[in-house]
């Protein structure tokens, strides 16, 4: 089984899979398949962002803390 693409490698292979449905590339029996990867990459993409921004936020309110100190 392969690893799960880091955020950079999925949006990427998200860009593709659009660039591809753009341009007429995709074959009927390929779209179903490409749509699921699609939507399985978004969601990666989505859950790295949340986590993320919570990190930040975690990190502002501490950098907040200090300055209040």
């Amino acid at each position: 089984m392969s690893k799960q693409p880091n955020y950079t490698e999925a949006f990427e292979e998200l860009r593709e899979i659009v660039t591809e449905i753009e341009k007429g590339e995709i074959s009927v029996d390929e779209l179903s398949a490409k749509v699921k990867r699609a939507v399985l990459l978004i969601k990666i993409c989505k859950d790295k962002l949340k986590a993320t921004e919570g990190d930040v936020n975690q990190i502002l309110k501490e950098l907040e803390g200090e300055n209040e100190q």
